[in-house]
């Protein structure tokens, strides 16, 4: 149960556009943003923030959510876990490669470019922080400079939303809920703290 009760649409008026914005890409709207909607000012330079991370750049919009999904993985983070394999299957990733985001370092479904990606989120998202200087040599050897820096920025996006959302035990929305019941159960996926 959700420790601060988000906020409703009719109480943060002036979010309006951004709430739209937020619900029309992700096809609902999120609750940790209805909570940070407490601060409205916070809400609305996150969603910015976030819409830039997320919705420009050089990356492919599918392995942005790949690299969410495994940071928020290693991070322990449901509520993110059910929200980036629900937001990479949109961006038409496969439901295999999704479930398969567990054991990448094994699967043939990542090429050696994906999975230096995802190796850099997944140490990026440990406590400590277990990224060494092979991880983004490797890195290096598959993405620009520009596309290094996205990367890191969708893992630090992420490593504030699963501080947010775990601490706040925010609810899960019923379709990532959903999704995540559905592909992710078989590797152990369970909603936690954010029933």
């Amino acid at each position: 149960m959700t420790h601060i009760t988000p906020k409703s649409r009719e109480e943060v008026p002036d979010l309006a556009p951004m709430l739209q914005m937020v619900e029309a890409s992700m096809g609902f709207l999120p609750a940790s943003m209805m909570t940070m909607a407490h601060w409205p000012d916070l809400t609305q330079a996150f969603g910015g923030l976030g819409a830039t991370i997320l919705n420009t750049g050089e990356l492919d919009p599918g392995l942005k959510q790949l690299i969410a999904f495994a940071v928020s993985n290693a991070a322990g983070c449901r509520y993110c876990q059910a929200h980036t394999a629900k937001s990479a299957q949109k961006n038409a990733v496969s439901e295999d490669k999704i479930q398969a985001v567990f054991e990448f370092e094994r699967s043939d479904f990542f090429s050696d470019r994906e999975k230096a990606a995802l190796r850099v989120a997944v140490h990026a998202g440990m406590v400590p922080n277990a990224v060494e200087p092979e991880h983004m040599s490797e890195l290096s050897n598959h993405f620009s400079d520009k596309q290094a820096v996205e990367i890191v920025a969708v893992i630090s996006l992420f490593g504030f939303l699963n501080r947010w959302n775990d601490t706040m035990a925010t609810t899960l929305e019923s379709a990532p809920k959903r999704f995540a019941a559905d592909q992710l159960a078989s590797q152990g996926w369970v909603p936690g703290k954010h029933e």
